[in-house]
């Protein structure tokens, strides 16, 4: 072994950082032959799962995840958590439609033009995006705890203005963004793709990005370093909010319909797709590739078991040891404890 000799004592280099480093990589990439097996799996137990239709509907029922799994490895990132992106799936597109459509099919009655509706929707993003971090940041409240309770909050919020009905005859740009496509895709898939793109970009060329890992890796160290902490992390917040938004008007394109119950349970899918994805809960790390391989993969899963005809209460249970076993992997390639 390689040994220096600093004031007469000998020394190793340090290879444990570099080592780690290729760990993480090898666990993002180690999804791609996870996809594979599935694929081939799933090619096995149906003979339509591997054609231009069930592909295409994977992908489109994918891209709402895709946003709020986004939104949340963000912040995850940074070092917080944020479970109220779930119920900003609902109260966002939902507030945005209530303001549209006339009060005969459920509607406030104002009957706003659908541009408004549409701006609505993404403005309580940022809104819910922004009080988040008022109150994890500037009051220094505990995240999980602020974000569980805006997340109840929102959700109740959600069943009270909509009486806890379906709505039904939205207009039609509440569902172009899913239904419309382009080359053989919906566009839904198209601003998804897009998100990452831009996300990863920023992660890896732009000083915010790297600004992000500092964050999450040592606030403190951050600070002392000159990076606004404070103002970063609520921008993150803030842009959360806008992708969960964003993934509520996806969700209600794809489904056809908005009702009380929409984005409910959906931070378990969020969480499993990105820690398989290689985002740390302890914040610092993560890429924006392994995040969408952990969302093509939960995709992949759920089509199958639907293929299968297996229960809905049984693709819960898999999620939930997805995350187990993902969080073992990041314990052996992260090389430390997680507390």
């Amino acid at each position: 072994m390689n040994t220096e000799v600093l004031n007469g004592t000998e020394t190793t280099p340090a290879v444990a950082p570099v080592k780690r480093k290729k760990l993480g990589w090898l666990r993002e990439l180690a999804l791609l032959p996870a996809l594979v097996v599935l694929v081939v799996i799933g090619a096995i137990v149906n003979d339509s799962f591997l054609t231009t239709g069930n592909i295409i509907s994977i992908l489109g029922s994918s891209a709402a995840l895709a946003l709020v799994v986004l939104g949340e490895s963000l912040v995850l990132i940074t070092g917080k958590f944020d479970l109220s992106l779930e119920s900003t799936v609902g109260i966002a597109p939902a507030l945005g439609a209530l303001l549209v459509i006339p009060a005969a099919v459920a509607g406030f009655g104002t009957e706003l033009p659908v541009g408004v509706g549409l701006l609505v929707i993404v403005g309580v993003g940022a809104l819910i995006g922004l009080f988040n971090g008022f109150l994890i940041i500037k009051l220094q409240l505990n995240a999980f705890i602020v974000t569980l309770a805006i997340q109840i909050v929102l959700r109740g919020l959600l069943v009270g203005s909509t009486n806890g009905k379906t709505l039904f005859d939205l207009p039609d740009a509440f569902t172009t963004i899913a239904t419309t496509t382009f080359g053989g895709l919906p566009m839904s898939v198209w601003l998804a793709a897009a998100a990452y793109v831009i996300a990863a970009l920023v992660l890896r060329y732009h000083r915010v990005g790297r600004a992000l890992y500092a964050i999450g890796g040592n606030r403190e160290a951050a600070r002392a370093a000159g990076i606004r902490v404070d103002r970063i992390s609520m921008i993150v917040f803030i842009i959360a909010g806008v992708l969960a938004a964003l993934g509520g008007l996806v969700l209600t394109g794809y489904v056809g319909a908005l009702n009380a119950g929409q984005g409910t349970g959906m931070v378990f899918t969020v969480f499993a797709a990105a820690v398989i994805g290689g985002i740390s809960l302890d914040g610092g790390k993560g890429t924006m590739f392994g995040a969408l391989t952990g969302v093509l993969l939960i995709g992949v899963v759920q089509n199958l078991l639907t293929l299968a005809q297996v229960s809905s209460f049984w693709i819960t249970a898999v999620y939930g040891g997805i995350i187990l076993i993902a969080l073992i992997i990041s314990r052996f390639a992260g090389g430390k404890p997680q507390t």
